[in-house]
């Protein structure tokens, strides 16, 4: 039985740069994983695309201070490194890259990346900011990285747009490709913000993909969701896909279908 490889830990900018320039004499094809950690079957349906499309698959792992508009939500973020390790190793990732804060904002946010338009609607409207953070991050770990393709997940299907959009503005070589959203058993969106919910939240919430893949409008489905006592921070039809964001205590949930 052939033993799994554990992947190479990078912890700085500098280290990731200079691991990226040694790679370009062997042409091989690069994917990337961005995430903040708390890793679960999702990401890992991200990874094992990379790895299906790649010659060599990097994950980082960071959770984005600038991304977190409420500092209590960001303090509150799962920190699971031990499972995450594990799971990149199964995953047969090659690269795993950690950086601090001070690494990846020596400016200290002086400088970011903005969107005039869509990343003011939805979770920009609610969340003043996030989609600068995200946006700046991004980019950063793109410019690390340097990868041919990067994987997202469609549940957080406005910040697939706006990175898409970014990499078209910028002239980016690098492929934006989208994996769809992965669902528990019940219906409820995977994510790392599920293991906050208390055991009687966690059996309500998948009430929030039911109703908006059923409900007839956007505003059938915000009455139902508010009588299910879920605090609504917005549910909309933009295109062919509907758009929610919901409490559910002090846990917020997002989720989008096609319609």
């Amino acid at each position: 039985m052939k033993l799994m490889t554990s992947p190479l830990i990078i912890r700085s900018a500098s280290e990731m740069a200079a691991w990226r320039k040694s790679q370009s004499v062997f042409a091989k094809k690069i994917g990337f994983v961005p995430t903040m950690g708390a890793l679960h079957q999702g990401h890992e349906s991200l990874m094992k695309k990379s790895r299906e499309l790649n010659e060599l698959s990097v994950l980082s792992i960071f959770v984005n201070p600038t991304q977190f508009n409420d500092p209590s939500d960001f303090e509150k973020y799962p920190i699971t490194w031990e499972s995450d390790q594990k799971i990149a190793e199964k995953n047969k990732v090659d690269v795993v890259f950690v950086p601090t804060y001070f690494e990846l904002y020596p400016d200290q946010y002086r400088y970011k990346i903005s969107e005039s338009e869509l990343s003011l609607d939805l979770c920009g409207h609610n969340r003043p900011g996030h989609f600068d953070g995200v946006l700046t991050v991004v980019m950063k770990l793109l410019n690390l990285v340097r990868p041919h393709q990067a994987f997202f997940g469609e549940k957080d299907f406005q910040q697939l747009e706006l990175i898409r959009g970014m990499a078209r503005a910028f002239f980016l070589e690098c492929e934006i490709l989208a994996v769809p959203t992965l669902r528990e058993f019940d219906g409820l969106a995977m994510s790392s913000r599920n293991t906050r919910l208390t055991e009687a939240e966690r059996e309500r919430a998948p009430l929030i993909n039911h109703i908006i893949s059923g409900a007839t409008s956007a505003e059938e489905a915000t009455r139902l969701l508010t009588e299910k006592k879920f605090k609504v921070d917005y549910l909309k039809d933009i295109g062919n896909r509907r758009f929610v964001a919901a409490h559910l205590g002090e846990v917020r949930l997002i989720d989008n279908v096609r319609i």
